[in-house]
């Protein structure tokens, strides 16, 4: 299972009731923060996840309205929170403005008491953790560098426990043995192979994540079949050509994604403040029915073949008084 809590929900500009992108993933152990509009800061002690662990960034592409929160975030984790290094990944041209804003107006080089990775990324696998992998991909949008993550949950094959108490199997290190698909000999002198104890293969969950976007045939294979997909919806069908002109899409053209892709479940974000909320998910939901358009703090729980489930809102982890 992976959650995903949504920081900031508008497009280009801030209204009343949405701040700017940002959104964090929770996998396991793992906390990534996708994108840091402004005000992130704020947002994250209001969500409740707080700071703790969240050493890892994934930035989607070079736009202020996604980044320029990163100033305030990385100047409270030098001076307040404990955190040794940092990771934010990027493509070039993103992470050279991320380097002129953080260096050239926030950070002492000399003195930043964090170790800090600028760590330029290619489309491929990200990291490989025990459950989950991370991987980035292309995504066309105005500028270059620009990408989509996947957090893919391992597949795996539950051992059938009765199946192996019926062939003599002991409870202990054997059964260890075979989980990691090794084969094991029994003290009769039996072979035992893991086919005989394990069962089908279930595939894990699949979280997609893209930022802004203008082109959508070039992503099919990496939506596909995704347990829940979070992508922008920054304009109605009405105007898909100025849509187009900015290098965005239409929530018509996102749901009509989802549809035709497998997608279980579709995330809607990155609003404009020119349209009502029920307009898009109504233009959506036309569509894609398992449509919705988050709100800032919203909180979702992804599972396999499930439509996506939203969670409580957390206590705060720190005083933000």
């Amino acid at each position: 299972m992976f959650e995903i809590v949504f920081l900031g929900t508008s497009a280009a500009a801030p209204s009343i009731h949405r701040g700017m992108p940002a959104q964090i993933v929770l996998a396991g152990e793992y906390r990534f923060l996708i994108d840091c509009g402004e005000g992130t800061q704020r947002q994250i002690l209001r969500s409740g996840v707080g700071f703790k662990r969240l050493n890892r960034i994934l930035l989607t592409h070079s736009h202020l309205d996604h980044i320029l929160g990163l100033g305030g975030l990385i100047s409270t984790f030098v001076h307040w929170e404990s955190i040794d290094e940092i990771e934010i990944y990027g493509g070039r041209a993103t992470l050279d403005r991320v380097q002129a804003l953080l260096y050239g107006v926030v950070l002492d080089y000399e003195r930043i008491p964090i170790k800090l990775h600028l760590i330029d990324i290619k489309p491929g696998l990200l990291l490989d953790s025990k459950d989950f992998t991370v991987s980035a991909f292309p995504v066309t949008h105005r500028g270059s560098g620009n990408f989509g993550y996947i957090f893919q949950e391992k597949s795996r094959r539950p051992f059938l426990v009765d199946k192996a108490a019926e062939l003599g199997v002991p409870a202990g290190p054997e059964r260890s043995q075979l989980v990691r698909g090794e084969t094991i000999t029994l003290a009769d002198g039996r072979i035992i192979t893991p086919d005989m104890v394990l069962g089908e293969v279930i595939r894990g969950v699949k979280l997609v994540h893209i930022g802004d976007i203008g082109r959508l045939d070039n992503v099919r294979d990496y939506v596909a079949e995704a347990d829940a997909l979070v992508i922008e919806a920054t304009f109605l069908q009405s105007e898909a050509d100025t849509a187009r002109d900015f290098g965005h899409i239409t929530a018509q053209q996102a749901a009509t994604l989802a549809l035709e892709t497998g997608v279980k479940t579709l995330l809607l974000t990155h609003v404009s403040r020119r349209y009502r909320e029920r307009d898009i998910i109504e233009e959506a939901r036309r569509v894609f029915p398992n449509s919705y358009v988050v709100r800032d703090l919203d909180h979702y729980a992804i599972r396999r073949d499930q439509p996506a489930e939203k969670v409580q809102l957390r206590e705060p982890e720190e005083d933000v008084s």
